[in-house]
């Protein structure tokens, strides 16, 4: 029991975890730019000194969610990579991606609504440009196998993709009857089947 009170310094009941939740789950609710320390505060029911006890400011808790989830999207990029063929790199990056989204929902809708408006912003923006890029490279790869339509911007095709799977955000619902282990599947049928060069 010591060992637990010890972790929860502050306030019984919350921890780390708990005040990084809240921020986010502020952030997307309201934008991050008008969530201030009080609403943190007022939403944890905490004073500014248990929060305080947690995390440096609001800012922290952005940089830590929003590494969260890019983390996230790279390490699946970095996964998809290894894989021996053009055809499989491209479905593993987007398996890769949908379960990131599902399992980090909260954290990558934050990076999907950033404007650019602090240097963590446009930092994280940075790396999910690389990330896009690389995608991209992975989307020429497959034309060049004539797993994808060689008449298609490689570019345009990426953001097709992503977009369909970025709307997951939108919808998606943890307790809902979509499986997510499946959601991956149906992207690939309706996204990427529609990419292949007609017979």
């Amino acid at each position: 029991m010591p060992t637990n009170r010890a972790q929860r310094r502050g306030r019984p009941g919350h921890d780390r975890d708990d005040v990084i939740r809240a921020g986010v789950q502020l952030f997307n609710e309201q934008g991050y730019d008008a969530t201030s320390v009080s609403d943190l505060t007022t939403r944890l029911g905490v004073t500014k000194s248990a929060l305080y006890h947690h995390v440096d400011s609001k800012a922290q808790i952005l940089q830590i969610a929003l590494d969260e989830a890019l983390d996230g999207l790279e390490e699946a990029l970095q996964t998809a990579l290894t894989h021996p063929t053009p055809g499989e790199r491209l479905t593993a990056i987007v398996d890769g991606a949908v379960r990131v989204l599902t399992a980090r929902q909260p954290q990558v809708t934050l990076l999907l609504r950033l404007r650019g408006n602090s240097d963590i912003e446009m930092a994280a923006l940075e790396r999910r440009r690389r990330f896009d890029h690389t995608v991209t490279d992975l989307v020429r790869e497959a034309q060049a196998e004539g797993l994808v339509r060689a008449d298609l911007d490689a570019g345009v095709a990426t953001r097709l993709i992503f977009g369909m799977i970025n709307s997951v955000v939108e919808w998606y619902r943890p307790d809902g009857p979509v499986d997510p282990a499946l959601l991956g599947a149906e992207i690939r049928a309706v996204a990427l089947d529609g990419l292949r060069p007609r017979p």
